[in-house]
C-alpha cells in the first residue's frame, strides 16, 4: 500500500506567515503600539539633542544688510563659545539686553580689554583703523572711546547706521551668547554657510 505523499515543507517566508495568523490580534496590537511608542520615542530625542546643540533663528528687520536680509533664517551652533571664545567677525545670536524674549544677530567688533572708539566713518580698536568689508556704508556717527570689560564683546550690525548694538546698549555679556550663526537655511536662493571675516588683531597704538 502507498503511503500519502508527505506535506510540503515550509519555507522561511511560509513560516512567517503561519506565525503571523496564528499570532493573538491582542498580540499584534501590543507590538503596534510598543512600535508607535519606540519612533515617538526616537523622535523626541533626536529633536531634544538637535536642541541641544543648535537653535533655529529668524532675522528681524535689516540691522545686518547686506549680508542678512529680514526674513533670513539661520541655524547657530550652541555649543560654539562652550570651549572656544569669540571671535572678532564673528556673527553671534543673542538675547536683546532691553527685551529677553527678542533675539538679535550683529557681528562681534571687540574683544575683552580692547579700547574701541569710532570716527571720521572708521572703528578703531586700541587706535588702529579695522578694515571691514562687510559693512554697509561708513559709520556717520562719532563714538568716544570705550574700553570692552573682561567676559564681554562689543556687538554692531553690518547695517552700521540702522542697527541698535552695543553703541547704544553698552558691551554685550558673553555668557548671554545664544550660539555662533553658522547656516542660512531660507531662503532658498541663499542657502548656504554664514561667512565669519577673520579679521586680524589692529594690535596697540
Amino acid at each position: 500500500m502507498s503511503l500519502p505523499p508527505s506535506p510540503p515543507e515550509l519555507g522561511p517566508l511560509d513560516r512567517q506567515n503561519v506565525v503571523a495568523l496564528d499570532e493573538a490580534p491582542s498580540s499584534r496590537l501590543r507590538r503596534t503600539l510598543r512600535e508607535v511608542f519606540e519612533t515617538i520615542l526616537l523622535a523626541l530625542v533626536l529633536f531634544l539633542a538637535i536642541n541641544f546643540v543648535s537653535a533655529r533663528v529668524r532675522v528681524e528687520f535689516n540691522s545686518m544688510y547686506p549680508n542678512f536680509h529680514n526674513g533670513d533664517y539661520v541655524i547657530v551652533n550652541r555649543l560654539a563659545y562652550r570651549w572656544a571664545e569669540p571671535q572678532r567677525g564673528d556673527v553671534v545670536v543673542f538675547p536683546y539686553p532691553n527685551d529677553p524674549d527678542e533675539d538679535y544677530i550683529k557681528r562681534v567688533i571687540g574683544l575683552p580689554g580692547e579700547r574701541i572708539a569710532i570716527y571720521a566713518g572708521k572703528v578703531y580698536i586700541n587706535g588702529q583703523a579695522l578694515e571691514e568689508a562687510y559693512a554697509s556704508e561708513p559709520i556717520r556717527l562719532d563714538m568716544s572711546e570705550r574700553i570692552v570689560p573682561p567676559e564681554h564683546v562689543f556687538v554692531i550690525g553690518d547695517n552700521r547706521n540702522a542697527s541698535s548694538d552695543s553703541r547704544e546698549w553698552g558691551a554685550l555679556p558673553i555668557s548671554d551668547i545664544i550660539g555662533k550663526a553658522v547656516f542660512r537655511y531660507f531662503p532658498f536662493d541663499a542657502i548656504g554657510v554664514v561667512q565669519h571675516y577673520a579679521l586680524p588683531d589692529p594690535g596697540d597704538s
